[in-house]
C-alpha cells in the first residue's frame, strides 16, 4: 500500500459566479493563501520558528510505556477506523504505547471537548485527535498541556499554541492544486461547479476550499462556483445536499466536488441514481473502498486522497518521539517507524506527503 495514498475531493460552490470580484464566499477560512504555480513549480520551502505548546511540568516518559487516548472528529467511518488503525498498529510496534479511540458518534465539537475533559480528568500520557473546530477545541487542549500531557493533532488542526505538533496528511496548497487540476481536466476550463463539505467551520476542508478558490483564480479565471452546501459528514444529508444540486442547477453545473470520505461517496451515488454520470463529474476525497464501484463504472474517474492508516501510524509516532523528548521545538525532521524521515514544514507541522490521485488503473491496488 503506497505511504502517501491521497485523493481529489472536489465540490466547490459559490453564491456569486467567479467572473465578479473575489468576494468572500462560505465555504473557505479567511487565511492567508498560497497557491502553487500553475505549472507545478516548487515553491521554495520557508524557515517558520516553531509555534506550538509545551506541557508543564511533564514527567519522564522517555521509553516508558505511555497510555494514548486518540479523540478524532468522529468514530464509525471508514476514514477514522483506517486512523485509528493505524495508530493501533504503531502502537503495537513500539510495544511501548497503550493506545485506544474514543471518539464521538457525530461530528459534534461539543461531545469531542467533553470526551477529551473527561481524559484530562482521569488521566493519560497522551492525546491525539482531529479537531472538529480549530477554535472551540483550542482551551480543553491547552487544559491538557497545562496537566503535563502531550498533545499531538492529525488530520484536522488547532490552533497551534493549543498542541505540540501537528501531523499534516498534505500541505492545503498541494491538495487544493490536484483537486483543482482534476476537476479542470474534467470539466474544462471553464466549467461550474458545487461543493458539498462538512460544516463551514471545519478547519481542514476550511483551508482546502480557501487555497482551492485562490489556486483557481489564477488558473483557472474562467471556472465558475456555484455553491457551497454543509451536509455534516452524514450519508444520507450528503446524498440529499448533492441531488438538490443536481436539481436546482441542471445542465449550468458540469461537475461536484466532495470534501469529505462521506460527502464524495454520497454525490457519486446521487449522480449515478440522477442517471447524470458523464455529465456532472464528480472528484473528490474519499477513502478507496468506497469510491471502487463509481469508478469501476466509469462515472468517477478522479478520487484524491492520502493513506489514512500511515496518518494514524505518523501521528502515533510523533506522540511518542514528543513523550521520549526526541522531538523538540527547531527539529526539522522525524523518524517515523516504516514511514521513515517526515519533514517539519511551517513550525510545528509534520507533512506526510503530497496528494494522491486514485484512479480506474490503481485503486484496486488499495484496501481501505
Amino acid at each position: 500500500m503506497g505511504r502517501i495514498v491521497l485523493s481529489a475531493i472536489l465540490a466547490l460552490s459559490f453564491s456569486t459566479s467567479l467572473s465578479h470580484a473575489q468576494s468572500s464566499w462560505t465555504g473557505g477560512d479567511d487565511l492567508p493563501t498560497n497557491p502553487l504555480a500553475c505549472d507545478g513549480t516548487a515553491a521554495a520551502a520557508a524557515s517558520v520558528p516553531y509555534d506550538g505548546g509545551q506541557p508543564t511540568n511533564a514527567p519522564d516518559r522517555n521509553g516508558k510505556t505511555i497510555t494514548v487516548v486518540d479523540v478524532p472528529k468522529l468514530v464509525g467511518i471508514g476514514y477514522f477506523n483506517a486512523t485509528s488503525k493505524g495508530i493501533a498498529d504503531a502502537a503495537a510496534e513500539m510495544g511501548t504505547m497503550d493506545a485506544k479511540t474514543d471518539g464521538p458518534s457525530r461530528a459534534n465539537i461539543d461531545d469531542q471537548i467533553t470526551l477529551i475533559d473527561n481524559y484530562i480528568t482521569s488521566g493519560v500520557d497522551g492525546i491525539l485527535f482531529a479537531a472538529n473546530d480549530p477554535v472551540a477545541i483550542s482551551p480543553v487542549l491547552k487544559k491538557a498541556l497545562a496537566a503535563g500531557i502531550n498533545v499531538v493533532g492529525y488530520d484536522a488542526n488547532s490552533e497551534p499554541d493549543a498542541r505540540q505538533w501537528f501531523v499534516n496528511q498534505a500541505e492545503f496548497n498541494g491538495i487544493a492544486k490536484s483537486m483543482i487540476d482534476a476537476l479542470a481536466a474534467e470539466i474544462g476550463e471553464d466549467g461550474a461547479f458545487a461543493i458539498v463539505t462538512s460544516t463551514f467551520t471545519t478547519p481542514n476542508q476550511a483551508r482546502w476550499i480557501a487555497e482551492m478558490e485562490a489556486y483557481q483564480a489564477e488558473c483557472y479565471p474562467n471556472m465558475k462556483w456555484l455553491e457551497t452546501v454543509e451536509a455534516q459528514e452524514d450519508n444520507i444529508l450528503s446524498f440529499n445536499q448533492a441531488n438538490t444540486l443536481i436539481n436546482k442547477y441542471g445542465d449550468e453545473m458540469k461537475g461536484i466536488l466532495g470534501m469529505t470520505s462521506v460527502a464524495t461517496p454520497a454525490a457519486a451515488d446521487a449522480v449515478t441514481q440522477a442517471g447524470q454520470c458523464g455529465n456532472v463529474a464528480v472528484v473528490g476525497l474519499a477513502t478507496p473502498n468506497a469510491m471502487k464501484p463509481y469508478v469501476a463504472s466509469d462515472c468517477v474517474k478522479s478520487v484524491v486522497l492520502w493513506n489514512p492508516v500511515d496518518l494514524g501510524y505518523a501521528a502515533a509516532y510523533v506522540l511518542r518521539a514528543v513523550a521520549d523528548g526526541t522531538l523538540e521545538p527547531g527539529a526539522t525532521s522525524v523518524e517515523a517507524g516504516k514511514l521513515g524521515e517526515l519533514q517539519v514544514i511551517n513550525g510545528s507541522e509534520i507533512l506526510l506527503g503530497a496528494p494522491f490521485v486514485f484512479t480506474k488503473d490503481n485503486i484496486n491496488d488499495f484496501d481501505f
